[in-house]
């Protein structure tokens, strides 16, 4: 029984020894030259100068909740489409269901959009 995990077990051996000798490597072949220009933090081509605070504009939040939002949405509507087809025997229950489900959605969508929400004004 324990050998059928030996191979799982070489895996991991291997890995580790991999990032050990990757970490062992940068660390005794690396550039060893201390600059003050080199250790400063670069951004995006962005000289680190100024308040390091910078309000983000409220839309790109409402962006990133519609997105969880609607990314839930596709999490609950895969294993429906899955099961769908064994289920048609009890009914028509469990389409009426995601109707309903996607309908609220759809609405709140819609709400959303009329409101301005996905204005970049």
């Amino acid at each position: 029984m324990i050998e059928d995990y030996f191979p799982i077990l070489i895996v991991f051996i291997l890995a580790a020894a991999f990032v050990g000798v990757s970490l062992l490597a940068t660390h005794y072949f690396g550039p060893k030259v201390k600059n003050p220009i080199k250790d400063m933090p670069y951004e995006s081509g962005v000289d680190l100068i100024g308040e390091t605070r910078v309000r983000l504009s409220i839309k790109y939040f409402l962006i990133a909740l519609m997105f969880i939002i609607f990314d839930i949405e596709i999490i609950f509507l895969f294993p429906w489409a899955v099961v769908y087809r064994e289920f048609l025997q009890y009914g028509n229950f469990i389409f009426i269901e995601m109707v309903v489900f996607l309908a609220i959605l759809t609405f709140g969508f819609i709400y959303v959009w009329r409101n301005g929400a996905l204005n970049w004004d």
